[in-house]
């Protein structure tokens, strides 16, 4: 049997949202394992360049502009030759009751949450099929399966990643081209942090692992699931909420 290898040698990602928290963690793990980092964010993703020790490249973008990912290709085409992997992070979602939420939150939510989705692989399929390879990993969220007061407007964003990558990965299969998507549970950051302990211990209750997930415990998921050795693996969700999902 041969021993599982996530190496990303010489494979060329692109990251969004890639400044801090998850994706921060997944450009370092990425990197990690040999890929070069394409860190996309509406700010400057400096502080992420500088932990990767490789060979990386920071764009300036807004993920719901079909100009700025034609630009983000456009420089990765320069520096890089090719991209291989797209992981769709960058994501918004604050809560807001029906009563309280406008119709351009709502837009704004989706563009970012969703559409930005559609326009990367727009961008990116067609020179993946050339070269017979790839893999978009779209992080989602394990909200859309709770009931979550004030937020009708994320969970409905996040539920059509989830739509779009069945469907994108069905239209793709026939390329060497992968699309799943990871459904993170509430991940630590200093908001979590601050959390009273007895209301951390409320939110962890229906979970195996009582604690909050950790930027790296996505970062691992979606370092597989870029790897060769899922390849084999599309159209999936996969949740990593610490067994909140669980087989009964």
């Amino acid at each position: 049997m041969t021993p599982m290898k996530l190496s990303h040698d010489g494979r060329v990602a692109v990251v969004t949202g890639a400044a801090r928290g998850i994706g921060q963690a997944i450009a370092v793990k990425l990197a990690a394992h040999g890929a070069r980092l394409v860190l996309v964010d509406i700010e400057q993703a400096h502080d992420t360049a500088g932990m990767l020790g490789g060979d990386s490249l920071i764009v300036t973008g807004d993920v719901t502009s079909a100009a700025d990912w034609e630009r983000i290709d456009q420089q990765v085409q320069h520096r890089f030759g090719r991209t291989d992997i797209v992981v769709n992070n960058a994501g918004i979602g604050s809560p807001k009751l029906i009563d309280e939420l406008d119709w351009e939150q709502w837009k704004r939510t989706f563009s970012i949450n969703l559409d930005a989705h559609f326009l990367s692989a727009k961008q990116f399929v067609p020179q993946m099929r050339k070269n017979n390879w790839g893999r978009f990993v779209n992080i989602s969220s394990n909200s859309i399966g709770l009931a979550i007061p004030g937020m009708s407007h994320y969970m409905a964003s996040k539920m059509g990643v989830i739509g779009f990558v069945r469907g994108l990965a069905n239209d793709v299969a026939d390329s060497g081209i992968t699309v799943n998507a990871v459904l993170p549970s509430i991940t630590n950051t200093r908001l979590t942090r601050e959390m009273p302990e007895q209301e951390k211990r409320q939110t962890w209750q229906h979970q195996a692992i009582k604690r909050f997930a950790e930027p790296e415990d996505i970062a691992g998921s979606v370092c597989f699931l870029t790897s060769d050795d899922a390849a084999f693996i599309t159209g999936q969700a996969l949740p990593v909420d610490g067994g909140q999902y669980k087989i009964s």
